[in-house]
């Protein structure tokens, strides 16, 4: 009669070792940023450490080092794919050729990216002293400004008004989004699509002329 803990014995002997998949230099930088980028987030710059980052990646210190030089450096580069992705996205949407539906589609591309990317916009929105002006929430909202100052001067000229107030109106209206949608981020209601039709409805219509119930010309609020 054969010991059946002695067959159990035999059979995890027989097993291959487990390996852990290595993971390429590439692949390790993208696992690290996007660690760093959940940390950020969550605690701050000041509270986050290197050894945390090391901790949850499952590696040594000085392999965070050698992919970033240090704490700023990993920092400074979720910062920039941050910035560059909202651009993209507002940048993408601006496709409306009426003045009032691009401001629909800026403040909508906001908002969404708010929704759909909680932690990365967490990150924009902490200002960090170890970052020039390039690299903090101001600045990004700064870019988007001047995306729209153009808009605006052409629809300045086509009324007959002074085209060099087109940058006031334009940093006005950014400030205006981006500090509701700082707010909305908490909030969360009322509905994304109701939002951006109060804020299109306030810089559109203006306080003496507001519509009782704004709607979206571009999008449906749900």
């Amino acid at each position: 009669m054969t010991d059946s803990g002695d067959t159990d014995g035999k059979q995890r002997r027989s097993r291959p070792p487990t390996t852990r998949v290595r993971m390429s230099a590439a692949q390790r930088r993208e696992q690290l940023i996007a660690i760093g980028r959940q940390l950020f987030a969550e605690r701050g710059y000041d509270a986050t450490s290197v050894e945390e980052v090391a901790a949850r990646a499952k590696v040594s210190k000085p392999v965070v080092y050698e992919h970033f030089g240090g704490k700023e450096g990993l920092y400074a580069v979720v910062v920039d794919r941050e910035v560059r992705a909202l651009l993209d996205r507002i940048a993408a949407a601006l496709t409306a050729g009426h003045p009032r539906e691009l401001l629909e589609q800026a403040a909508l591309a906001l908002l969404d990216y708010i929704e759909e990317e909680p932690h990365g916009f967490r990150v924009l929105a902490r200002e960090s002293p170890v970052l020039s002006p390039a690299g903090t929430f101001s600045s990004v909202m700064n870019d988007v400004a001047h995306q729209v100052e153009h808009i605006l001067g052409a629809e300045f000229k086509s009324r007959g008004l002074d085209p060099k107030f087109a940058e006031l109106y334009s940093q006005a209206l950014v400030g205006m989004v981006a500090l509701v949608g700082q707010w909305w981020r908490e909030a969360r209601k009322p509905k994304k699509e109701m939002v951006a039709a109060h804020l299109v409805n306030l810089a559109w219509n203006g306080l003496s002329h507001l519509e009782a119930k704004p709607a979206l010309l571009t999008r449906k609020i749900r």
